[in-house]
């Protein structure tokens, strides 16, 4: 692409023209939705060094993510743009460019060289180029989805922002490869629901859980556990928000001691993040959990996850209460709804988890990030609970090596359903997913009668590097009669798409992927909030154990290399002497397919309802949902059809 003649400057500077005019409308538009303070309510940083700052609002009636990109120190350029992983090469792109003549901005491609070409639609409509104090401002537009088949569709659930610097002036866009530039990710959810904020109690009061003075790692990604303990006699508790409002005074519990509780009278929300200054980039996401009500004590401990040194009990610190990712607002519970804690048969002691995503390996930075928690001692009328569907954690359940893509399903049965929920149902408002390290995508689905009713939770592009509580755009009440929960690919219930590339073994093969709670086995689970709370605290499903020692034993049939079906054999020795020939793939896909399942429908003792869980017939669906198709704009009458040529020395462009 050259630089655009006269004619087609002329024609871009009308196009400005309009695009100011119309900018005023928007810009009114998004005040009348948005908080009073910001038309643009969420925002991140993109990259660790702050140069790039992203906020963006959502106009749901338009079916348009409206973007306002804030770039400091700007050289000769900058790169912005979505992408299924996070790669720099097949990436939906914008580009502002300069050459020695102008600056430019553009929709844009990049091929899977990372070769980038401008884009014969142009769908990134820039909105005003305006140069601040702080930097240069951006604000432009694009719709969720545009029909291009070089354009990124925008849906609910997890999204892949990319960045890159230009350096240097440039003789034309396609003299970019972003191989050689420098260029980041960062992961957000842009779909943000509209739901309004419930006022809170006049006497909510706050604490923050934080890891204090914590030295963090000079390595890319580490998650650091610190644990902290309630005070002696503390109270039931209502928790109804984490939220973003900082009060006077405030509860810490850091270091096991308790500062002090001080009263929140303003609204505000049920839990918020606590980031020290200075490492918004670095600290990615963090969650609270509570321990096991059994144990009377838990060792103090801060320090990574993964350490030798890490305490056997804070294994069982699982219990989610509150969870954040980057880009994400206010969780607040609903007025009639709040998690309980404290209290007779509730742990005075909790788990934070902080996950530090630090690409530029910084080091000597220290830290003592955490969540604030908002809670009231005015019990609401529901206590709100937390239930777990989705795959048992367990061998059975294993996917062959160098697998690219495999689906494994989990399912919470109608007969666990009309056992455990009250006649009137529960009610479910918000959903987090959780996979270990291969996990691709995730879905759950609610079905009735053998028909899929409703999606749940959908996440296409899911990232095991980016888990937060996500409040649903529209409560989903499920009935105790003839309703299952799942997650899955596709429309199946309650699964999750996994990658499998294999790991080296000792004897230098590659190993099967398996189902447990290290962190190089796998879980496929949605903790799902919801009211009232239930003893039903687990639902899970896996295969039958006696069907899966058949396919050991035809396996053995079929094949010269035999597979040991021995008692003393355990599942993960059986899997790891099959022959992984196509013949043996498919038949254990088909057997996951079809075999019954062991059910596990579990109390918050981790005792099972009363009745018979094994061998339980696999659930019929007669009629599954259609995947999301995109919607294209009805009208392109505003769009460019080429760059958009600027201004960006001071003042307006």
């Amino acid at each position: 692409m050259k630089v655009p003649s006269p004619s087609a400057r002329e024609a871009a500077s009308m196009y400005g023209t309009a695009v100011a005019v119309f900018l005023v409308i928007v810009v009114a538009a998004l005040q009348g939705s948005a908080p009073a303070e910001s038309p643009f309510p969420f925002h991140i940083p993109l990259d660790p060094e702050g140069t790039l700052e992203l906020s963006w609002n959502v106009s749901y009636a338009e079916e348009t993510v409206y973007f306002q990109l804030l770039v400091r120190e700007l050289k000769a350029g900058v790169l912005f743009g979505m992408s299924d992983r996070g790669e720099l090469e097949n990436a939906d792109l914008v580009v502002l460019w300069t050459d020695r003549d102008g600056a430019y901005f553009g929709d844009a491609w990049s091929d899977q060289k990372g070769q980038v070409h401008l884009d014969s639609q142009q769908d990134y409509q820039l909105l005003r180029a305006q140069r601040t104090p702080e930097g240069l401002c951006l604000l432009f537009k694009r719709p969720f989805g545009t029909c291009d088949p070089n354009d990124y569709l925008i849906e609910d659930g997890t999204v892949h922002l990319v960045y890159g610097l230009l350096e240097e002036p440039l003789q034309s866009l396609e003299a970019i490869n972003t191989s050689g530039l420098r260029t980041g990710l960062q992961r957000v959810q842009l779909l943000k629901p509209s739901i309004p904020q419930p006022a809170l109690p006049a006497d909510t009061r706050t604490m923050e859980i934080r890891a204090p003075d914590v030295l963090i790692p000079g390595q890319q990604t580490t998650y650091w556990c610190y644990i902290a303990e309630l005070p002696d006699g503390f109270p039931r508790h209502h928790i109804v928000m984490i939220g973003k409002q900082r009060p006077s005074r405030e509860g810490s519990f850091s270091g096991g001691e308790h500062v002090g509780v001080g009263s929140q009278r303003a609204p505000a929300p049920q839990y918020e993040p606590i980031v020290t200054e200075g490492n918004e980039a670095l600290v990615h996401h963090m969650e609270v959990f509570q321990c096991a009500a059994e144990f009377e004590s838990v060792p103090h401990f801060s320090g990574p996850c993964d350490s030798k040194m890490k305490p056997q009990r804070l294994n069982y610190c699982r219990h989610v209460l509150a969870a954040w990712a980057l880009g994400a607002k206010a969780f607040y519970y609903p007025e009639e709804a709040g998690l309980a804690f404290g209290g007779p048969g509730s742990s005075r002691f909790l788990r934070l988890e902080v996950h530090y995503h630090n690409p530029l390996v910084i080091r000597g930075r220290r830290d003592s990030s955490g969540i604030r928690l908002y809670y009231t001692a005015t019990l609401r009328r529901f206590d709100a609970g937390i239930m777990e569907l989705g795959l048992v954690y367990t061998p059975v359940m294993t996917i062959p090596p160098q697998e690219t893509a495999f689906v494994l399903t989990g399912y919470c049965t109608d007969k666990c359903t009309q056992l455990a929920l009250p006649p009137s149902g529960i009610h479910v408002f918000a959903s987090q997913l959780h996979t270990h390290l291969t996990g691709r995508k995730v879905v759950t689905v609610l079905a009735r009668d053998g028909r899929e009713t409703e999606v749940v939770n959908r996440d296409s592009h899911y990232s095991p590097h980016f888990q937060e509580i996500r409040m649903l755009r529209k409560v989903v009440s499920v009935h105790p009669v003839s309703a299952r929960f799942g997650a899955g690919d596709r429309g199946s219930l309650d699964g999750s798409v996994w990658a499998n590339a294999g790991a080296p073994a000792p004897t230098g093969v590659f190993s099967t992927l398996q189902g447990g709670f290290g962190i190089l086995e796998e879980m496929c689970v949605n903790y799902m909030h919801y009211y009232p709370q239930t003893q039903l605290e687990l639902c899970k499903s896996a295969v039958d154990p006696g069907f899966l020692q058949k396919y050991f034993h035809l396996v053995n049939r079929f094949n010269s290399e035999e597979v040991c079906t021995c008692p003393q054999a355990s599942v993960p020795e059986q899997f790891a002497s099959v022959p992984w020939n196509s013949f043996n793939r498919e038949v254990l896909k088909a057997l996951y397919g079809f075999a019954p399942i062991s059910m596990h429908c579990n109390k918050s003792s981790a005792v099972r309802f009363q009745g018979e869980w094994n061998q339980q017939p696999l659930p019929e669906i007669v009629s599954r949902l259609e995947e999301p198709t995109p919607h294209c704009p009805a009208s392109r009458a505003l769009s460019p059809t080429g760059p958009t040529v600027l201004s960006i020395g001071e003042g307006k462009g």
